[in-house]
């Protein structure tokens, strides 16, 4: 299954579900005409149809019997009841792609039926600016060919990973929560720029540029973080002193920490 000539629904155009909207159709995968999309609220399925010159609807079941793939974007909360409304207009010939957070695809194919093909992604914010991290598992009825449609919606957006599915809460924990963990870093260090007496735009501004650098050079040489780590340490100088302060406040248990807590609430939400 391929994108061209198929229609798409997104279910819940939201931020991530917008995101998404204007990284399929930025990379032209799909054309505007055969894109639905719905929400609750009004104001946001003006704004589409406006910006994006997409279909809009209220009526979930109207948008899943428009398409051939549903992007499920809606919050995880009340989705029980959405499949109830939704389930009569699936079959085996529609692929539901799910971004909910704790549901597996077996919960999903109990759901809407055991014949439906479902593909399960968990993007990040990132996504937003075509550069998010999504790591994606199919369910028992998805084939090859739903995966790579799958592939092909969120590359428009970033990177994409394949993964089993019980990895997907360390997903979550990696780089669906790890968004909030870098923006706390950016804070902390345009924090230590001011208290030094840098102006907070100019710390700020350099902070930023630093922590995106700093990932892009990892992203394009391929090198170990601690390679290039040490690139910039230099014997006696200033790197080497704050990482020694770093480690001794516990940095990097810190950060893994982080990851192991939030991967661990997944599971429990998903339970």
């Amino acid at each position: 299954m391929t994108l061209s000539n198929k229609k798409l629904a997104i279910l819940g155009v939201g931020n991530m579900g917008n995101a998404l909207l204007k990284g399929i159709l930025k990379a032209s995968p799909v054309a505007p005409k055969d894109v639905i999309v719905t929400a609750r609220s009004e104001a946001r399925l003006v704004a589409a149809r406006e910006e994006f010159g997409v279909g809009s609807t209220t009526n979930n079941t109207k948008a899943v019997e428009f398409a051939d793939i549903v992007l499920l974007c809606t919050k995880p909360q009340g989705i029980e009841d959405l499949a109830k409304e939704i389930q009569p207009a699936f079959d085996s010939e529609k692929l539901l792609i799910s971004i909910l957070a704790g549901r597996t695809t077996k919960n999903l194919e109990d759901m809407f039926g055991t014949t439906t093909p479902i593909m399960r992604a968990m993007p990040n914010i990132p996504s937003m600016v075509d550069e998010g991290a999504t790591a994606i598992c199919a369910g028992s009825y998805a084939t090859e060919e739903h995966q790579q449609a799958t592939r092909a919606i969120f590359s428009a957006v970033g990177e994409v990973v394949d993964v089993a599915e019980y990895q997907m809460d360390a997903v979550t924990g990696l780089s669906g929560s790890g968004p909030a963990y870098i923006y706390m870093i950016i804070e902390a260090l345009t924090d230590g720029g001011v208290k030094m007496g840098l102006p907070r735009d100019t710390a700020i501004k350099l902070a930023t540029q630093t922590v995106l650098g700093s990932a892009k050079l990892v992203k394009e040489t391929g090198l170990h973080p601690a390679i290039l780590r040490d690139q910039v340490t230099t014997p006696g100088g200033t790197a080497i002193a704050a990482i020694h302060d770093l480690e001794d406040h516990g940095l990097r248990p810190m950060l893994i920490s982080a990851v192991v807590t939030a991967t661990e609430k997944s599971k429990e939400l998903g339970d």
